[in-house]
């Protein structure tokens, strides 16, 4: 049978018509059948929007719309904006990335490490990606047993040697830090220094009265491939308390775990992105000078990953595309990849920035073939 494409709303100039056909096949005959539920995909270059595309239905069961309103939690993805809040934060003289985290937290400092930094901890490198011993998952509702717990924990590695993904710890981490050394946590950071002054609609921690505008998900129908599975990967990803669990999404929502539940619209975050892809702007405004731009952006550590089966090159809290070409084809382009398939990036060689959400997940932890497939027609009319 064939399935109807979509009406699809927004924006795409003639010129980006590829990239139009794209989404809609997303929607008809999409890779591996993971034919979307709704999506939006959207492009900003030089700090202007040229594509903004969404469709589909924001909840199936209600027959409620996907609009330019809806949020969705793009899970990972958040880690982005994450790696932007701590730029700017740099950017004000709160802190700096060759700043011992023991310097500014120092019960961190315990087992072995006191000499990580804050460019180690956002690139993955300080061994914490979990919980060494199993936990009940409602621990990570309450920030302070969280951080008392791993402040305390050795490092599952030694620190500076190797990257293990941190898919939530590292959120709690940064924050903490962020806190310390600002004075505001990264979802008060957030509101105040981007979302408001640049009408963005994006949040870490979502009031309940916005609830009610986030998408329904679909779950993605198997688990991710992670490889040969070992302790660490275990406590990173397979642990039953390796993930926020026992309290329902409404709880979850509403607390800020900024690398694992940034609500936001596609655009919203594409033209975040846009700070890393023109020249440290947003909106014509300077947030990142020269220098910290080079200093959030430059590789921090490259090889194989403890975690993802991946060789990565990480930047401070961002993927560098080098190697994974999942990012157009620009080496020095970079982002980050939200669970399900969520995608943000900037390509500083051409301006641009992206950014994929949907909720139809897929088992993909990097590069899902309908992000894929978006920013393969986009970079098509380069």
């Amino acid at each position: 049978m064939t399935i109807p494409a979509p009406e699809i709303s927004g924006v795409c100039p003639p010129r980006f018509h590829a990239v139009k056909d794209a989404f809609a096949a997303n929607f008809t005959d999409a890779p591996d059948g993971l034919n979307e539920q709704a999506a939006r995909f959207s492009v900003v270059i030089a700090g202007e929007t040229v594509i903004d595309l969404w469709a589909g239905l924001a909840d199936p069961r209600e027959q409620t719309p996907f609009t330019d309103r809806t949020l969705v939690p793009v899970f990972s993805s958040g880690k982005a904006i994450m790696a932007l809040l701590m730029a700017s934060a740099v950017q004000r003289g709160k802190l700096a990335y060759e700043e011992k985290v023991a310097h500014l937290w120092p019960a961190y400092g315990a087992n072995g490490k006191a000499g990580v930094t804050v460019a180690q901890l956002l690139s993955h490198q300080d061994g914490l990606p979990g919980f060494d011993q199993p936990v009940d998952p409602a621990i990570w509702f309450d920030q302070g047993a969280v951080l008392d717990r791993l402040a305390a924990q050795a490092p599952m590695w030694p620190p500076g040697t190797a990257s293990g993904y941190h898919p939530v710890t590292v959120g709690f981490l940064a924050n903490e830090v962020h806190r310390l050394a600002d004075g505001r946590t990264m979802g008060q950071a957030l509101r105040q220094d981007f979302a408001a002054p640049f009408d963005l609609d994006l949040w870490i921690g979502l009031p309940e009265a916005e609830h009610d505008r986030v998408a329904a998900l679909k779950k993605p129908s198997k688990a991710p491939d992670l490889g040969p599975i070992d302790a660490i990967k275990t406590a990173a990803f397979l642990d039953r308390g390796s993930a926020p669990g026992g309290r329902g999404s409404a709880e979850w929502r509403s607390i800020e775990i900024p690398s694992a539940n940034l609500h936001g619209t596609a655009l919203s975050l594409a033209r975040a992105m846009g700070v890393f892809a023109d020249e440290g702007r947003l909106d014509g405004q300077t947030i990142l000078s020269p220098t910290v731009l080079a200093e959030a952006t430059k590789p921090r550590i490259s090889g194989p990953d403890k975690v993802l089966p991946y060789d990565i090159t990480w930047a401070a809290g961002l993927m560098r595309n080098e190697g994974l070409n999942i990012f157009g084809p620009n080496p020095e382009a970079l982002g980050h990849c939200g669970w399900g398939g969520s995608c943000v990036m900037a390509d500083p060689a051409v301006k641009l920035s992206a950014a994929y959400a949907m909720t139809r997940q897929s088992p993909y932890l990097i590069g899902d073939p309908r992000a894929q497939r978006l920013i393969e027609a986009l970079y098509s009319v380069f």
